[in-house]
């Protein structure tokens, strides 16, 4: 994620600011330019961007402190890029309010690298069969308010589904303990099912399909069966030589979903990375040194996103256990995982032109 500067008095701003904590411009983000921008009133609920031309207005969800992105005054949406995309979405109780704030953030950060990389996103007005939308959905709990039946997250055919109760820490934390996993975040979710619908978006001549199954498996392999293997018998023995996760083993298409949310996972923090102008260097250890002087969203192949990346995760892993915390980075990248992510970094690239 890139660093911003309030254009009213030049201080450092980040992505979900709504407001400049030194001089108290009001903040806007424009997917137009990928920008967030200090804003200046133009009338009741409209705002210009200074010195620039035109008049802009917020997200309707902003009314709901849901989201801090804009749209041109005579556009046609009442939603941002992001929110047009959703079609059920958590009441406007306190509790319910919190957790579309917490779902709305990570989605935004989702869209933000969806929108640099100028991925197909078609709605559903547009691909009523196959276009992407998101389900908040709640559990539903019986008359006392425990949990009859937990929503459940996933993807079919565009329609991305997401339990509302995981914007809760607990609810999160709970459920990553109990499937013994070494991560789970509302980012995360949102980064691995959109890998599912872009695979349907991204492989379509036979060539691609081709060399996707190579790598991948037969995505046409039994999904009930396979997930009731792996539940049954776990993951394989030598898993760790081959896959980025344990749940990545279970089959083909979980193993792509989750490939793409970690080259995801790993663009965005490298770009963080080059905006605080960050680099490792540690004396005696050159094998760790590492800098960001590049692009990651231009990256030629996945080889120069892991030269890079290996160093800092390492770096970044230590950093949290000094602090008693786990590591942010918890995976190992063989070379048939950067392999795949090579092939989606491929993909990502021609579909960008």
């Amino acid at each position: 994620m890139k660093l911003f500067t309030c254009g009213t008095c030049g201080q450092t701003t980040h992505f979900d600011n709504r407001v400049c904590v030194r001089c108290g411009s009001t903040l806007g983000f424009l997917a137009e330019d990928m920008t967030l921008h200090a804003l200046v009133p133009e009338g009741e609920g409209l705002w210009r961007i200074a010195p620039r031309e035109g008049v802009y207005r917020f997200c309707d969800n902003a009314a709901h402190d849901v989201c801090n992105w804009l749209l041109p005054a005579d556009s046609p949406h009442a939603f941002c890029e992001a929110c047009r995309h959703n079609r059920i979405v958590p009441t406007t109780d306190p509790k319910g309010l919190e957790r579309w704030r917490r779902i709305g953030a990570a989605q935004r950060h989702l869209f933000y690298s969806i929108l640099r990389w100028k991925l197909p996103r078609p709605t559903r007005e547009e691909d009523p069969a196959g276009g992407l939308v998101f389900d908040f959905l709640a559990d539903e709990l019986d008359a006392d308010g425990n949990v009859v039946q937990a929503a459940m997250t996933g993807h079919e055919d565009g329609l991305v589904s997401l339990r509302a109760a995981e914007a809760d820490d607990e609810v999160r934390e709970g459920v990553r303990v109990s499937m013994d996993e070494p991560y789970r975040t509302l980012l995360g979710h949102f980064r691995h099912e959109i890998g599912h619908f872009y695979w349907t978006q991204l492989i379509r001549d036979e060539a691609t399909l081709e060399e996707a199954r190579r790598l991948f498996g037969d995505e046409r392999a039994d999904y009930a069966a396979a997930l009731q293997h792996n539940y049954e018998q776990g993951p394989p023995a030598d898993w760790q030589q081959h896959f980025i996760s344990t749940y990545a083993s279970c089959h083909p298409a979980e193993d792509f979903a989750e490939c793409w949310a970690h080259f995801f996972h790993i663009v965005d923090t490298l770009e963080t990375a080059r905006a605080f102008g960050l680099n490792t260097d540690p004396k005696g250890h050159e094998e760790l040194e590492a800098e960001v002087t590049f692009d990651p969203y231009r990256a030629p192949d996945a080889g120069r996103l892991v030269e890079a990346w290996i160093p800092l995760s390492v770096a970044m892993n230590a950093i949290q256990r000094s602090m008693g915390q786990p590591d942010s980075y918890p995976f190992v990248l063989p070379p048939p995982v950067v392999e795949k992510l090579d092939f989606i970094n491929g993909l990502v690239r021609r579909s960008a032109g």
